[in-house]
């Protein structure tokens, strides 16, 4: 599928099987992760109408606190469902989650009282959160090191164009039937859908359906955590594995320092993911339908991004990232602090700018924490548990640009906002900057 690098193109034999099975698995681990946005993005575009419902008794304060215990929920989540990924397999999780957040919200669809309200969407944040973590271990057993750039990097488009359209399908169709609870009922049967198509063609590994290891099969290094990583003896039981990989992950010094990294940058991309519409709203006057299409512009930008962030790491940088990472900080920082001086004049094609200037400098960076380096400096035997380490305290960081927007815009307006973001990023871009040329330990050569 992705062509072999000038050192691996003698060795690598393309088998058609694998290749169409790699193939499938790239495929069906993107759909099922945009599908997790349709239930995700629910809330964020059912806030304009909930706003404007007199049976609703929601303030912007309170909706902010409502996100607050999605975001808790999803940080704590994180953790636990990337260490279940490397010990039950990615199927499981994921299938869980998928089907749980379908339920859940279709019953926020049906839900009026706030505390139920917070209560569901607790739970929801425990559900999205079994998506990201296993789905990147899925795709780092099919796909070597020397092409995760690329191929994360368009794998990693799934979250940005995820979001565009759910916004998008979540306004169409509750301005369409005039309810904004259609904007929760008719996204969960979406995702219930892609659950089915997942159940059918998802395996958690080559070695599944009879296939060698990837690194086998195009001949390259096995990745190692550290140099202190001993191999594995043949009496380790599969969760004995599983807990050696997480206390190195944890123990990884690049590891944390990705997740602090990826705490700095979270709250800004969910302040908008979550807040999108109701800003937009509330700065320009438009209703439900034109806030969720124009606040699909933040995404709409992410896939160029990411997709350009994954070749220039792999084709100019020699898979190293982090230069990748760093320019892209310095870049969003900038853009946040023109935020309000861009978007003053009110004018939509200003606004619609800015968002796709800010998706295109935020999701690169972010899939390059969140995917290719999790993946890189967690190894595949660690790959779940590195990625939801890294989303761990990332989300814990999400938890700020979920309910934060909603009180400090009432008292302060939203450029205090997005000032005070631009300064987290500009931070995070600063704290990476001396790891410019860190790359991941690699081991012995595996026998052809």
């Amino acid at each position: 599928m992705i062509n072999p690098t000038p050192e691996t193109a003698a060795k690598t034999v393309r088998d058609p099987r694998y290749e169409r099975w790699r193939w499938t698995i790239l495929i069906v681990t993107w759909l099922a992760y945009v599908g997790y946005y349709f239930t995700r993005k629910s809330f964020a575009v059912a806030k304009v109408g909930i706003l404007e419902d007199p049976t609703m008794e929601m303030t912007k304060s309170t909706m902010g606190l409502v996100d607050l215990s999605f975001g808790i929920a999803y940080a704590a989540g994180q953790f636990l469902w990337g260490m279940a990924g490397d010990r039950f397999g990615p199927r499981v999780v994921v299938l869980t989650g998928m089907i749980g957040s379908s339920l859940v919200a279709v019953l926020m669809g049906f839900s009026t009282p706030v505390i139920v309200f917070g209560g569901l969407f607790f739970l929801q944040g425990l559900f999205q959160a079994s998506g990201w973590a296993p789905l990147t271990k899925n795709v780092s057993c099919w796909f070597s090191r020397r092409e995760r750039g690329r191929v994360f990097g368009f794998w990693s488009t799934n979250y940005a164009f995820g979001g565009m359209v759910a916004s998008a399908f979540a306004g169409y169709v509750a301005l369409h039937f005039g309810d904004w609870r259609y904007a929760f009922h008719l996204p969960a049967l979406v995702l219930l859908l892609l659950a089915v198509l997942f159940f059918f063609r998802q395996r958690n590994r080559p070695e599944d359906v009879g296939l060698p290891p990837v690194e086998q099969y195009h001949g390259e290094p096995v990745d190692v955590i550290s140099s202190k990583s001993k191999p594995r003896t043949p009496a380790e039981s599969k969760s004995q594995r599983a807990l050696k990989f997480v206390r190195e992950v944890i123990a990884s010094p690049m590891i944390l320092r990705l997740g602090a990294i990826y705490f700095l940058l979270k709250p800004i991309r969910y302040a908008l993911l979550f807040w999108g519409p109701v800003i937009i709203s509330e700065r320009m006057g438009t209703n439900i339908g034109d806030s969720a299409f124009i606040s699909a512009f933040f995404e709409a930008a992410g896939p160029p991004g990411v997709i350009l962030a994954g070749y220039v790491s792999d084709k100019w940088f020699q898979a190293r990232r982090m230069p990748v990472i760093v320019i892209g900080l310095f870049g969003l920082s900038l853009i946040l602090f023109s935020f309000n001086t861009v978007t003053a004049t009110n004018s939509r094609l200003a606004m619609i700018l800015v968002l796709a200037a800010i998706g295109c400098f935020l999701f690169g960076p972010d899939s390059l924490i969140s995917a290719t380096s999790a993946v890189d400096f967690g190894t595949k035997g660690g790959a779940g548990s590195a990625a939801g380490f890294i989303n761990g305290l990332g989300s814990t960081g999400q938890i700020l640009g979920l309910w934060l927007p909603g009180m400090i815009s009432e008292r302060y307006g939203w450029d205090v906002m997005f000032t005070g973001m631009g300064c987290f990023i500009l931070l995070a871009a600063l704290l990476l900057l001396p790891k410019w040329n860190a790359v991941p330990a690699r081991a012995a050569k595996p026998a052809s």
